[in-house]
């Protein structure tokens, strides 16, 4: 569990890292930056980021999905320590609530540590692939891998399968969620609907309404200016964000991902030095994986998502590209990049300043120019930044009760 105090560090160092950013900038560069007046263009990019929350359909290839029996029995789940081999290790212990779903390591550490930065579980619904490689295609399935992962849970679909079967509480609660009791034979089937109420918890996980949205919700009249208002340095991020700095291209839609792939050079190297070569990797275990949408465990029949399995198997995937992340409560989710590199948003953001978004986004390799950001723009980026998270937490525990 973290406590004030951590995240309290967190921002800290952002805002230091932002006025150390702005003491690089003279008084007559300072004076120069004014409110930003936007374009109707500029408008219908900005309008394109909400409105928020932003609901999502139940997922068909998981029959539970927003189902409040499986939801309950998913949330027992995801914080029992008896899912792991040694009884030590939770789905919690890494995605803790307090730190916004993640657990602000450099790498996750369950029974080790792991090669990648623990990604947040917020907004998930609805993504088309999950884990920073894209090695699973859903939900469910991504909630089955640290499972059976040696550095994470370590364990195996029988160790799960009896634990429901022989916990009376878990018995009574899968039955709930799945209208029958669990196989006495069949351990795979049973691990699989453990994935599908995890996944149907998680699915419940949606961040808060952020100063951003007010602002956003302001210019698309549906509702009354906020009383507070949006600084004029958020206003002039903003702008950079959707213009200049082509951040649009890739932090896309109301979740401000476009839940894609790039190689941005932000990380690139697993532990010991080595390329980590993500979603090259990930496309092949995506295909080798009996848990994956063209398996016989997804539960839509339309083949839909099946469709777009298939197809990542013809995408061009070129070497250590990641998912693009949803920047929504950014700055509560510190270390930033696969890898953890950076420590703070001026760091990741001194990054992208000196990186040509067109070649960046064209996957080919061609030469362009950089940005160039100065630091009263990159300062500016990071105020913006700020302004997409909320301190909100609006998941509260509860234990459900005993089941009957």
């Amino acid at each position: 569990m973290v406590s004030g105090r951590r995240i309290a560090t967190h921002v800290a160092r952002a805002a230091v890292s932002a006025c150390a950013l702005l003491a690089g900038t003279s008084p007559a560069q300072q004076d120069l930056a004014t409110k930003p007046v936007f374009t109707d263009g500029e408008i219908k990019i900005i309008l394109s980021h909400g409105p928020w929350p932003a609901l999502a359909p139940p997922d068909p290839s998981n029959r539970v999905s927003g189902k409040p029996d499986a939801i309950e029995f998913g949330t027992r789940l995801f914080f029992d320590e008896r899912l792991s081999a040694k009884g030590t290790v939770a789905c919690a212990s890494c995605h803790v609530p307090e730190r916004n779903w993640s657990d602000n390591l450099t790498r996750g550490v369950g029974m080790s540590e792991v090669d990648r930065n623990t990604p947040t579980l917020m907004n998930l619904a609805a993504s088309r692939w999950y884990g920073w490689d894209g090695a699973s295609d859903s939900l469910w399935s991504q909630s089955l891998r640290p499972i059976l992962d040696e550095r994470e849970l370590a364990a195996t679909p029988r160790h799960v399968a009896q634990l429901v079967r022989n916990d009376e509480q878990l018995s009574c609660r899968y039955r709930k969620a799945f209208g029958a009791p669990p196989s006495a034979s069949d351990d795979e089937a049973v691990f699989v609907d453990v994935g599908k109420a995890l996944a149907a918890f998680q699915e419940t996980l949606v961040s808060g309404r952020t100063p951003f949205d007010r602002f956003r919700d302001a210019l698309a009249g549906t509702q009354r200016p906020p009383s507070e208002t949006y600084s004029e340095p958020a206003q002039r991020g903003l702008k950079i964000f959707i213009g200049k700095g082509g951040c649009t291209a890739c932090h896309s839609g109301p979740n401000f991902t476009g839940g894609e792939f790039f190689n941005t050079g932000l990380s690139r190297f697993a532990p010991g030095g080595q390329p980590d070569p993500g979603r090259q990797a990930g496309i092949r275990q995506l295909m080798e994986s009996r848990f994956n949408l063209l398996g016989r465990y997804n539960d839509d029949r339309t083949g839909s998502g099946a469709a777009r399995t298939r197809e990542a198997f013809l995408e061009k995937a070129s070497f250590g590209e990641f998912k693009v992340p949803s920047l929504r409560n950014l700055i509560l989710t510190a270390p930033y990049g696969r890898d953890g590199g950076a420590e703070t948003l001026a760091e990741v953001v001194r990054h992208y300043a000196g990186l040509d978004p067109v070649s960046l986004h064209a996957k080919d390799g061609r030469p362009g120019k950089p940005l160039n950001l100065t630091a009263r723009e990159q300062t500016d980026l990071v105020v913006f930044l700020q302004s997409l998270s909320t301190f909100s937490n609006p998941w509260r525990p509860d234990d459900g009760g005993q089941c009957r």
